[in-house]
């Protein structure tokens, strides 16, 4: 289905849009809280698709619209709908039934996420899956599967990730009694960088965003990947694997380019296409 979509064109709850190398992705339904509808999940397959293969988008920023709600997660009052026994609740392997962040779609460039007001349940799907998290103070992180009476697995195995076990297990078994606010998320380590107001963390994202793209997109890529495998290996398997996407970069245009530029004092001109190889 996601590849009906066209993400060029306007999309009911998500904005898409792309300048200068930069991808921003906006939940846009302030009115639903920010809900997930059952129809969005193949809208973000597809703009996640895009921004992994489109080689003119370098860094992608996900936030949501308004101040109140960054995502309130999924919206139980739809979950006996159509659309969400064609897209949601599906009898199928992990990989080929969930593709909300960009990590679930496989994309090694760099993730920005913006977090503003609430952020609940399958909300936090965006967060953990992404490189760098940032958040206003008025943020608070809830899970509230539990209390509908649904499994709190995808998400909180994510935080369970980025937060020390005892908070991710409070917040998925307290349930939405629980509300772990952003002062207390900034000092356990699930946001990055806390801001005062709603636009002043968006302007962030984009201030963090335009940085990246002074960098190799592939060495950035490559280096996203072997610190993500890392997660689920050993130390020592980790540094083999590292070792072996780092000598993948050897052949790229840009690990030439690199020191040719800075020997030169000059801004590198990267190129964006993985699959790019030096001349021989």
């Amino acid at each position: 289905m996601s590849n009906q979509i066209d993400v060029n064109q306007p999309m009911d709850g998500v904005l898409y849009e792309k300048q200068d190398g930069i991808a921003t992705i906006t939940i846009n339904r302030p009115e639903r809280g920010n809900s997930l509808a059952p129809h969005m999940q193949a809208k973000f397959r597809a703009i996640w698709a895009d921004v992994r293969d489109n080689h003119d988008v370098r860094v992608a920023v996900i936030q949501a619209a308004g101040d109140r709600h960054f995502c309130t997660g999924f919206d139980v009052s739809e979950a006996d709908s159509d659309d969400a026994a064609d897209e949601v609740f599906v009898d199928k392997p992990f990989r080929e039934s969930v593709f909300w962040s960009s990590y679930q779609n496989d994309v090694w460039k760099p993730v920005i996420c913006v977090v503003n007001g609430t952020c609940v349940g399958g909300g936090h799907h965006f967060v953990v899956d992404a490189d760098i998290v940032i958040a206003s103070s008025n943020v608070k992180f809830i899970d509230s599967h539990v209390n509908v009476g649904m499994v709190g697995a995808i998400e909180n195995i994510g935080l369970a990730k980025r937060l020390p076990l005892g908070t991710a297990l409070r917040m998925t078994l307290q349930g939405s009694s629980y509300r772990l606010p952003a002062e207390r998320a900034y000092q356990l380590g699930l946001v990055d960088e806390l801001t005062d107001t709603a636009d002043e963390a968006r302007a962030l994202g984009q201030e963090l965003a335009a940085l990246m793209l002074k960098n190799s997109p592939n060495a950035m890529a490559l280096s996203k990947k072997s610190i993500w495998g890392s997660l689920e290996k050993g130390y020592e398997e980790s540094l083999n694997e590292g070792w072996e996407l780092l000598k993948s970069h050897w052949t790229h245009p840009d690990f030439e380019e690199g020191p040719q530029a800075f020997a030169e004092k000059r801004d590198p001109i990267w190129n964006p296409d993985p699959d790019a190889k030096t001349e021989s």
